[in-house]
């Protein structure tokens, strides 16, 4: 398994790929991987690797220099002193070509370092997808940090409300206008002249999208607009409605009216009412 390691780590397998070695070499190669199915698949896995670095880095020839090479071809295969072979010694009619010896130094150079720069692409890949990983991770950390400080500062404002013994809490009932059951439980401070809505109490039917619940507060047999809401199941918060500036009053009361709220409360739409 050693020889096997070594044998990959070499480069030749690089060197395959690339059609630059000796039929020797090459012969060699193929044995090796059809005799080990390891090498085989480092085998493939290289020839994918460099299937896919020329694709991505492949630069397409200006027409102009398309050009050039077409016409430099055609001159010379039109020549015959391009294939001039009167220094070379012919036997039988054939000519003797030079035996180039190779140089294996920088054959195998040239292939580890390809190897190392596929290798340092991927891993560069790996580690920029979990830099990626880890910003997400960050931003939903600080996104449920954000939802917790949130949450807590409203059970905060919630407990204040209850400990400030100049607040009132009182339920609104369902009129005959209303569902059976139907209840909005208000928070009044006639010293602090703020009126809120408990809306994770709130008992109402869903209002549609051109009409919204109002507030009244009866102040000496007139209406006071408090504000308009809408009947959320999902909210859970205290909602403050409009400053009241009277200390007493003779009721609160809830309307359905159109978005945006009346001038006066239409009271054949009156769903809830409730007196101190």
């Amino acid at each position: 398994m050693e020889d096997i390691k070594a044998y990959i780590e070499s480069g030749i397998l690089e060197l395959y790929v690339l059609g630059d070695i000796t039929p020797e070499e090459k012969l060699q190669v193929e044995t090796m991987a059809a005799n080990h199915p390891v090498i085989k698949a480092e085998l493939d896995d290289i020839e994918r690797s460099m299937e896919q670095y020329a694709e991505h880095n492949a630069v397409e020839p200006s027409e102009q220099l398309r050009s050039r090479v077409l016409n430099s071809i055609l001159t010379n295969f039109g020549d015959d002193r391009n294939f001039d072979a009167k220094n070379e010694p012919v036997v039988n009619n054939v000519v003797a070509l030079p035996t180039q010896k190779p140089n294996n130094f920088y054959k195998y150079a040239f292939a580890a370092c390809l190897a190392l720069l596929i290798a340092s692409g991927i891993a560069l890949m790996n580690l920029y997808n979990k830099l990626q990983e880890s910003n997400t991770q960050i931003a939903i950390l600080q996104s449920n940090n954000q939802h917790i400080a949130n949450r807590v500062n409203f059970v905060e404002g919630e407990l204040g409300i209850l400990r400030d013994t100049s607040f009132k809490f009182l339920k609104l009932n369902a009129t005959a206008h209303a569902p059976a059951g139907a209840a909005v439980t208000i928070a009044w401070s006639p010293a602090k002249k703020k009126v809120m809505i408990d809306m994770a109490s709130l008992k109402m039917p869903l209002n549609d999208k051109a009409h919204q619940y109002q507030l009244w507060a009866i102040v000496a047999g007139k209406p006071v607009d408090l504000g308009v809401f809408d009947a959320n199941p999902d909210s859970t918060d205290m909602k403050e409605m409009k400053e009241i500036a009277a200390v007493k009053t003779d009721a609160f009361a809830v309307t359905l009216e159109p978005r945006g709220g009346s001038v006066n409360p239409t009271m054949d739409e009156m769903m809830v009412l409730g007196k101190f």
